[in-house]
């Protein structure tokens, strides 16, 4: 009984997160640290993760932005992750569904990047970067630029980076 409900609950959060899992065999698990600032006005940064290629093709991988404000208000800040919308945002058709979620506070934060989601099978062989770009109101803008293979090898893997500012440790395994 347990596992028929593990199986059925397993099904729709696949369904409902296409774009990125948090469970899947063939993935690319990606760790982001948001630093703890000692601030007087702190805000949870808006994030973007995003796969370019040498020509500046960009895809799509993560997006974590203000869901809760009234009026969908959050969507006009998201232009303040610049790099990301000059290469996607702004031609992007939104919402960003399958890719969003809500901005995350100080810590680390895994997301799980399904190698075999549609979006990503039909990306041609060759160097890429994984980029991750932060933005924070009455704050700072980082990225960083994490160089990889596509499709992965493991024998490329772990992988990792540090941000100084508004980002911290990023981590990447591939399961």
């Amino acid at each position: 009984m347990k596992s028929k409900i593990f199986l059925r609950l397993s099904l729709v959060y696949s369904l409902a997160f296409g774009g990125f899992s948090y469970a899947a065999d063939n993935s690319l698990s990606v760790e982001i640290e948001i630093p703890r600032m000692n601030v007087a006005e702190y805000h949870k940064p808006y994030v973007a993760v995003w796969l370019e290629d040498s020509n500046r093709r960009a895809t799509q991988v993560a997006l974590w932005y203000d869901l809760d404000m009234k009026d969908n208000e959050g969507k006009k800040w998201l232009k303040d992750i610049r790099q990301w919308w000059r290469r996607v945002g702004r031609k992007a058709e939104q919402p960003f569904d399958g890719l969003t979620s809500a901005t995350k506070g100080p810590g680390k934060h895994r997301l799980s990047i399904d190698l075999d989601a549609k979006h990503l099978s039909s990306i041609p062989s060759g160097d890429y970067q994984l980029r991750i770009e932060a933005s924070r109101e009455v704050g700072g803008k980082e990225v960083i630029n994490i160089p990889l293979f596509w499709p992965p090898k493991a024998s490329d893997y772990p992988k990792s980076a540090k941000g100084s500012s508004e980002l911290g440790n990023v981590n990447i395994q591939l399961n």
